[in-house]
């Protein structure tokens, strides 16, 4: 079992926050000043209220596995290679949801509810771009 080879991140004026704070080894979402709604994906508008207002925050990049799947076949060049692997909806602490992937740990391990902690795949780029893509690990269990 390999890594997923995550095709390359391509940011547009709205993604470019979250793709340079992945860079940085953080999870960056966006926040509404009128009506204080936290979302991802980034949007120029916020979800709820429909305000332009919106700042970015650093997260804390710990979340739950709300829903998996274990991919145990898929075709697509580097996603095949890295059968079998979790799929998993991340619920961040903030509170959005984020479409990841969970590594660190056998798949047929990943629970709901289980405690996750962001890391980075870092692919390799020639466009100067310090782009991460964001994955989970399991948490640390507390001492």
């Amino acid at each position: 079992m390999a890594d997923i080879e995550h095709p390359l991140p391509n940011a547009s004026w709205e993604t470019r926050g979250y793709w340079e704070g992945a860079g940085r080894g953080e999870i960056v979402l966006q926040r509404c000043r009128s009506c204080e709604t936290v979302q991802h994906k980034p949007r120029g508008l916020c979800v709820s209220c429909l305000d332009g207002d919106l700042e970015h925050f650093v997260a804390t990049g710990r979340g739950t596995v709300y829903t998996f799947t274990v991919t145990n076949q898929n075709q697509a060049k580097g996603f095949a290679e890295a059968c079998p692997y979790a799929l998993a909806y991340v619920e961040l602490e903030e509170g959005p949801r984020l479409l990841t992937n969970i590594v660190g740990c056998d798949p047929a391990t990943v629970e709901i509810g289980m405690a996750v902690v962001a890391d980075y795949a870092r692919p390799e780029r020639s466009d100067g771009e310090d782009f991460a893509v964001p994955r989970f690990t399991p948490a640390e269990p507390a001492p």
